[in-house]
């Protein structure tokens, strides 16, 4: 697919003019991290799996049903090898926002094998922030808003410091860690795939995971209580993201990064692997090659172009795979900052992202996409029956080693499905290391009273 033009808004420096300055919206909630937290002393709780779990979302949860469906009699085997723990608490002003945290018990000896979770700690120049910690890949932690968001509303965060891998100085290697994980063996998907349960290979035999590390800075999902599951499950369930995904897979050699002062793509290996993925997922096209049909396709608009993820882009052709907006400089954290936010008006989703992004200095990186946009909608944008007339439903066939599972449905009219965002990492088989975020911002239309 050729790149088309880019629809992207540009400042030179500051932070965004239409969020607390222009008088647009109005702020409703706000957390600054100036107040201890309890959720590292909070208890842990066994889940107990099934559709009786508060966890519990769908038939693609970490027990669930497609899985079964997809893997037979194998899968069940594997996922009575291990628990998972988890912490729910919710906090800040009147308990608006909620922490998520899940560590897996992969020995069984009832207590998960590691200690992610979230504290407030002091930064240098006596600045608060959370601190996401997430010492094993084998865990999850991240942020979510308690109650799903209003219709219309603009949620933002400022990132104050960020290791999940990436490079450093030219090199993945660093701080005894490669790509941001400790250097112990056996880091594996296991037993979470997109095709189910892999016959005939044992944990370790797994896909290794330390060439893909990453961070969602914010992102939308499309259910009210997200927290940290297996993989595959959240490739179904976003609206829109704003991730880093950092990694040197031979399958991403053609993929590209944008620069925002140019407005050239070069190749994402010629850079730092610290980019911001700005997406849309596509509600007509799925990426059936690669996930069987698990994961929708993606629509990038960056300042260079825009593009579908599994076309052919840039000049000529060139590229394929993930076009990156723009990529941080980490080093310069926590004297400087990263603000991200994102808007969902009565048109669409607006994707924002200010900071000194590397080539640019100090800059305000904005995309807006309609919810059905040139006949391409945004995955599952209606919060309410009303706003979707099922156009776009369709059946989906999941296929395994051992069978097939088929959602009849996958956007059916008179479906709704409520927004709800999320901080940090939401993989319990993937990523793992550090981040600081600070002054997360709740805000809806200044004409709603």
């Amino acid at each position: 697919m050729a790149v088309g033009a880019a629809a992207v808004a540009i400042a030179a420096a500051g932070w965004p003019v239409g969020a607390s300055a222009g008088g647009q919206w109005k702020l409703v909630a706000r957390e600054r991290f100036d107040r201890p937290l309890r959720v590292d002393g909070a208890p842990w709780r066994l889940d107990p799996q099934g559709p009786r779990s508060p966890w519990h979302v769908d038939a693609f949860d970490d027990d669930g049903e497609a899985w079964r469906r997809l893997s037979g009699p194998l899968f069940e085997r594997q996922m009575k090898t291990l628990n998972v723990f988890r912490k729910r608490v919710a906090f800040g002003e009147r308990g608006w926002l909620t922490a998520e945290v899940a560590a897996v018990d992969k020995d069984r000896d009832g207590r998960p094998d590691s200690r992610p979770g979230l504290s407030a700690v002091s930064l240098p120049g006596g600045r608060t922030a959370g601190r996401i910690s997430e010492p094993s890949w084998d865990a999850g932690v991240l942020i979510r808003p308690t109650r799903p968001l209003p219709r219309y509303y603009r949620v933002e965060m400022t990132l104050r410091g960020i290791q999940f891998g990436g490079k450093r100085n030219g090199t993945f290697d660093y701080d005894g860690r490669h790509n941001g994980y400790t250097m112990e063996p056996c880091k594996t998907r296991y037993p979470w795939t997109f095709q189910g349960a892999l016959p005939g290979r044992s944990r370790c035999q797994y896909p290794d995971v330390t060439r893909e590390n990453g961070f969602y800075y914010l992102t939308i999902l499309d259910y009210a209580t997200p927290a940290p599951h297996g993989n595959p499950g959240i490739h179904f369930r976003r609206k829109v993201i704003m991730d880093g995904y950092y990694s040197d897979d031979a399958r991403w050699k053609n993929a590209a990064t944008c620069n925002p002062k140019t407005r050239k793509m070069y190749r994402t290996f010629e850079g730092t692997f610290n980019g911001v993925n700005a997406l849309f997922p596509r509600g007509d096209l799925f990426r059936e090659t690669a996930n069987n049909n698990i994961s929708n396709e993606y629509y990038a608009k960056t300042a260079c172009g825009e593009a579908s993820m599994d076309r052919r882009y840039g000049p000529g052709g060139r590229f394929e795979g993930h076009l990156t907006s723009a990529e941080l400089r980490p080093e310069l954290l926590p004297k400087a900052a990263y603000r991200f936010a994102i808007e969902r008006d009565r048109t669409g989703y607006t994707l924002e992202m200010s900071g000194p992004f590397l080539h640019t200095g100090q800059t305000t990186l904005r995309v807006h996409h309609d919810f059905v946009e040139n006949g391409r909608p945004i995955w599952h944008y209606n919060q309410t029956p009303g706003e979707y007339d099922g156009r776009f439903d369709r059946r989906l066939v999941h296929k395994g080693p051992a069978g097939t599972y088929t959602t009849e449905h996958s956007w059916p009219k008179g479906s709704a499905y409520p927004d709800s965002f999320i901080i940090g990492d939401p993989h319990l088989n993937y990523y793992e290391g550090e981040a600081f975020v600070d002054d997360i911002r709740l805000y809806v239309p200044r004409d709603q009273g």
